[in-house]
């Protein structure tokens, strides 16, 4: 099978050409930008490794994905693709799709980014048909979150999928989500509870987004909305500005990495600072982001839950902190590096130990701490905040997310300097 897609950006702006090879288990991509595209005077990058020169470039070899990182940063994982094949399996397909497919496969107004795709010179791929259903509304709640609960119990039927699936934008993660519009148009990604949690994460992570946001760290804009018995929460889509689409990357493919893991937050530094519109505001920013993942035992801080947002001319800036979550029951590790001398142990002294890297000042470093442990020492108030709504039995499920060796080692940390 060979395929060629055409690649634009925003409504109307055709960057390049996409090609896919597949020979059985065997597949092989190319990217091509349009001579229109390099002559075109806001022409940028897309991709770190995607330099602004003529003719067809390859992935590398040992990449992530078959295709560049910009365009793996739109592929379904976790809980898209389980609906993706459960969907398939309903329409009695046996075959499973292969990488374009599952590319193909996430709705035009949804997907992440800015990059869009079509066949030569016709409609955008996965785009509603003109008078077709669009992007569920936040009234349909109910509906899409009994959906998801029958997914995970293997009871779905056809229309709970088609609900999920046609414009409900089954993105990256493990969890049941769905994007949903509000009745101003904006997008949100609507995050489930889990049949399986034995805890309220969902209220565990907006939790964790009203606390980022009181210690000073760009937070994405989130609500708690109550469905039946069950809370919802809902998350704006930093992505969408003004109705325009907005270029992303994962800070996977912000750095070039080569696989999940062995990368370090030092890493984003170097890229900050050559390609970052803000370079010591987001590399500040990232750090203050390090000492809070510490506090609450954020252990999910791998290299797609960091993101980029295009700021023009080829410059980046760091995206509002997403998916973040206290885990109250797991070994305080992050899952990418602070630096790769300190390695994965999430501890205070190794943030401190990294801060010369960032270019932070140690007195700074300690305002910046001290911004942070403030806020997570009240974090029972403000989990029992209107923003949250936890019960006192809920807050108490995440104790050890907030009082653990790190915790005292940080207010120890701030009374030796005072």
């Amino acid at each position: 099978m060979r395929r060629s897609i055409e690649v634009y950006g925003g409504k109307r702006v055709r960057i390049g050409t996409l090609h896919f090879n597949a020979e059985g288990a065997k597949e092989s991509a190319a990217f091509e930008y349009s001579a229109t595209w390099l002559a075109h005077q806001g022409a940028f990058a897309i991709d770190p490794t995607l330099p602004l020169v003529t003719g067809p470039q390859f992935p590398g070899q040992g990449a992530p994905s078959v295709f560049f990182g910009c365009f793996a940063d739109s592929e379904p994982d976790g809980w898209g693709r389980k609906v993706i094949l459960r969907d398939r399996k309903k329409r009695g397909e046996t075959t499973t799709p292969n990488s374009l497919e599952f590319l193909l496969a996430i709705d035009d107004a949804t997907r992440v980014g800015a990059l869009r795709f079509c066949e030569a010179g016709g409609a955008f791929l996965a785009a509603p048909t003109p008078g077709a259903r669009a992007t569920p509304p936040v009234i349909e709640m109910a509906h899409l979150l009994r959906a998801a609960a029958a997914v995970e119990a293997n009871t779905e039927t056809a229309a709970d999928l088609r609900l999920l699936l046609a414009q409900g934008s089954p993105l990256g993660g493990m969890r049941p989500k769905c994007t949903v519009i509000d009745a101003d148009g904006a997008l949100f990604l609507a995050k489930f509870p889990s049949e399986n949690d034995e805890r309220s994460v969902v209220r565990g992570e907006a939790l964790a987004l009203e606390m980022a946001r009181q210690a000073g760290i760009e937070a994405s804009s989130a609500r708690l909305v109550q469905v039946g018995k069950k809370p919802v929460l809902l998350v704006r889509r930093f992505d969408r500005h003004a109705g325009e689409r907005v270029m992303y990357q994962s800070a996977r493919t912000f750095i070039a990495a080569r696989s999940a893991s062995e990368y370090a937050y030092t890493d984003f530094v170097d890229a900050l600072r050559q390609s970052s519109a803000a370079p010591t505001r987001d590399i500040e920013e990232l750090w203050r982001r390090i000492v809070f993942s510490i506090l609450i035992k954020n252990t999910d801080d791998h290299l797609n839950n960091h993101g980029f947002l295009h700021a023009g001319r080829g410059q980046w800036r760091l995206a509002p902190v997403f998916d973040v979550n206290p885990v109250p029951d797991r070994a305080p590790e992050l899952k990418t590096m602070t630096t790769h001398e300190t390695g994965y142990d999430a501890t205070i002294d190794n943030a401190f130990a990294a801060a010369h890297a960032f270019g932070i000042k140690i007195t700074r470093s300690k305002e910046i701490l001290g911004d942070v442990v403030a806020v997570t020492k009240r974090w029972r108030a403000i989990a029992k905040s209107t923003a949250v709504g936890m019960t006192a039995k809920e807050a108490a499920q995440f104790h050890d997310a907030f009082v653990h060796p790190q915790s005292i080692a940080a207010e120890q940390s701030l009374s030796r300097v005072s």
